[in-house]
């Protein structure tokens, strides 16, 4: 995997295009510190999840699954899935999937994971499990999360190749655009986003993540908490003495 960045921009890159950029573990460990690396660089502002090749993510490295013989097959691989997966959803920085190649398996869970997904339309998806004997168990807890229950239903139990237009639909990704304009898609996202406070982003985070399994009255104890928090933070008194004053606020250009 490859690590960059550019203009406050984290772009992690799968690169094992002729393994169709499968989650062995070498690459699921590789992932894993370069999600706590980009969450513990202060330059950076946005972290970018891209690959090469024709594949996104073919998701589980199924050769090295089948080689084990037996119950020999223990949990080490959805262990370091979830361990990649939890690295995504708690980054303190906005994720976004670029996903310009197809996508099977676990790698729906790595585009469900981040925070934006962008895929070219000309790309599928499937969720292939059922189709090889085995379900989507780690994925599914960040899959049904984004996804319309009923598209739920039918893209896990059917594992049928889809296009990303359907997928767009199912709510898995944000948009399916054309190939040609997939960067420009990613680099909106990622310029919008940089507007935004990095507390102010990292709070909002929390709040998306938290705030739907709270109760009611603990929701509101707990948000007025981080509410006053913010509104009493130097970031805030920067961000609201710019917007008065029609100037760019301070972490705009950084």
């Amino acid at each position: 995997m490859r690590y960059e960045v550019v203009d406050g921009v984290a772009t992690l890159t799968l690169d094992k295009p002729d393994a169709r950029n499968v989650l062995d573990p070498d690459t699921m460990a590789a992932l894993s510190a370069g999600l706590e690396r980009a969450g513990e660089d202060v330059s950076v502002r946005v972290v970018v999840l891209a690959a090469e090749g024709r594949a996104f993510c073919a998701g589980a490295d199924l050769k090295g699954a089948s080689a084990a013989s037996g119950d020999s097959f223990t949990d080490a691989g959805p262990l370091a899935l979830v361990a990649v997966l939890e690295g995504i959803l708690d980054c303190p920085k906005p994720t976004i999937a670029r996903v310009q190649g197809h996508v099977a398996g676990g790698g729906n869970g790595l585009v469900a994971a981040c925070d934006f997904a962008v895929a070219a339309d000309d790309v599928h998806f499937a969720f292939s499990e059922v189709r090889v004997g085995v379900a989507p168990a780690v994925i599914s807890v960040v899959c049904l999360d984004r996804m319309n229950r009923r598209d739920g239903i039918e893209l896990l139990l059917l594992g049928e190749r889809v296009p990303a237009a359907r997928v767009a639909e199912a709510g898995l990704i944000n948009r399916a655009v054309p190939r040609d304009e997939l960067d420009a898609a990613v680099a909106r996202y990622a310029e919008a986003l940089r507007h935004g406070g990095p507390q102010a982003l990292r709070a909002t985070k929390q709040l998306l993540r938290k705030v739907p399994g709270m109760p009611r009255t603990e929701a509101f104890k707990w948000t007025a908490e981080v509410s006053a928090h913010l509104f009493n933070s130097d970031e805030a008194k920067a961000g609201m003495m710019a917007f008065l004053s029609k100037q760019p606020a301070p972490w705009v250009g950084g």
